[in-house]
């Protein structure tokens, strides 16, 4: 049976601090057919505005110009940011990271897992997802929980971040699918003092996911040895005409 991990979600008051705008980037539903514009094409809310906390399509854009914008891609059917985005808004180091089109994302929510990986030698904080050295979280989500419940605030973990555009159309319009190529991306750049500092700093991974293909094709090489240019010519090559032997 399916475990559908929980959406780590801290209500918004004086005591915890956690910023509106933050609340509903986790809890927000993306992808959604956009009720304003439902008879217009490509209309998934795919933006959210920092600004007025909510999630938009392109065509609400003239609505928007000056407001902070956020790209929002997915991967599997899960929603995902650009680091470089992220890392404008708020702290990301010890999140795993991963390249996928030239671009390093990392995850809002923790993904649904079958069974929790306690066996494995690094898990998430937060959900217990098997995780690559040296990380601590799996997604955005799992690493505020975790602030939350350990300081109750997240403003030493927030950035100033006055604009925040969205990326020149066409240059970077792209979703994320299961046959996408990824690999971890370590980013540790940026230290938490509320987290555990002692963990050791990778540069570089190697490991790549490679993508299988279900066609069975023959290389140059093997289809020589199995048929030989010579025995080819041979088998082709059209017989002459019938002689009778000499009589003695």
């Amino acid at each position: 049976m399916l475990k559908i991990q929980p959406n780590f979600l801290v209500e918004s008051s004086s005591s915890t601090r956690l910023p509106t705008w933050l609340e509903s980037l986790l809890s927000e539903k993306f992808f959604n057919p956009c009720m304003i514009h439902e008879d217009a094409k490509k209309n998934e809310k795919n933006i959210f505005c920092v600004d007025c906390c909510e999630a938009i399509c392109h065509h609400c854009l003239h609505l928007h110009n000056s407001h902070r914008l956020l790209q929002i891609r997915r991967y599997v059917y899960h929603d995902v940011i650009r680091v470089g985005d992220a890392e404008k808004l708020m702290d990301c180091s010890y999140v795993q990271a991963y390249t996928a089109n030239s671009a390093k994302v990392v995850f809002l929510n923790p993904r649904p897992q079958t069974r929790i990986s306690r066996n494995l030698s690094n898990n998430c904080i937060g959900c217990e997802r098997g995780l690559q050295d040296p990380y601590l979280f799996c997604s955005l989500s799992c690493k505020i929980h975790h602030i939350m419940r350990s300081e109750g605030m997240m403003s030493e973990y927030l950035h100033e971040c006055e604009i925040l555009t969205l990326p020149e159309p066409g240059s970077d319009d792209w979703l994320m699918t299961p046959e996408s190529v990824i690999e971890p991306f370590v980013s540790l750049t940026t230290s938490s003092s509320g987290l555990n500092t002692n963990c050791a700093r990778v540069d570089h991974l190697t490991i790549v996911r490679k993508k299988r293909s279900s066609k069975f094709e023959i290389s140059g090489a093997a289809r020589e040895a199995i048929h030989p240019p010579e025995l080819e010519a041979t088998v082709n090559r059209r017989k002459g005409m019938p002689r009778r032997s000499p009589f003695n």
